[in-house]
């Protein structure tokens, strides 16, 4: 007898799709970039120092060798919180967190490597990379899961009038009342 093949459901299939994790994929590294040069932009502006596109895109800035070194690393650390959000948002699943956590770092890898013509050799920058990277699917999965379980309100606010609880499945049943 043949092996039946199994039917994905649709929303499956939809959530697989190329284009949509493609988009997904450039929506956050955008955003990652986005807020990444702005908070640079700011603690340049701070520290008054002149900014230039080695900031984000540079693993030089990141050295531990100064204060300006570590300033840079803790907000490349705070910018991982972009990540964060962006995935609840946009990706909102928390099996997939993981996937598009590593893909947003490992990009940056790519960008940094081809921006400096060498691979990253600051410890810092890996130290902050490997942080951010933690902090991202630590935080973006829980965020995720809590997103995920919160209970389904179907029609109007999801409680009715008559007190906390009422209008659920799993409300106690009163002594008078039969099941």
């Amino acid at each position: 007898m043949p092996r039946r093949r199994r039917v994905r459901p649709a929303s499956a299939l939809e959530s697989l799709s190329p284009l949509l994790i493609l988009s997904q994929i450039v929506a956050l590294q955008t955003a990652f970039y986005a807020v990444a040069t702005i908070l640079l932009l700011f603690t340049a502006v701070v520290l008054g120092v002149r900014f230039s596109l080695d900031w984000p895109f540079s693993w030089v800035p990141v050295t531990g060798e100064n204060a300006r070194g570590w300033t840079v690393a803790l907000v490349w650390l705070a910018n991982s919180m972009t990540s964060v959000i962006a995935i609840t948002l946009l990706v909102g699943r928390t099996k997939l967190v993981l996937d598009f956590a590593l893909t947003i770092h490992f990009i940056h890898l790519l960008i940094t490597t081809l921006y400096s013509h060498s691979l990253p050799a600051s410890w810092l920058w890996w130290a902050v990379q490997l942080g951010s990277a933690v902090i991202t699917v630590s935080l973006a999965t829980w965020l995720c899961r809590k997103r995920e379980l919160q209970p389904l309100a179907f029609g109007g606010r999801g409680r009715v009038a008559g007190g906390p609880g009422e209008g659920h499945e799993m409300v106690p049943l009163k002594r008078d009342q039969e099941p």
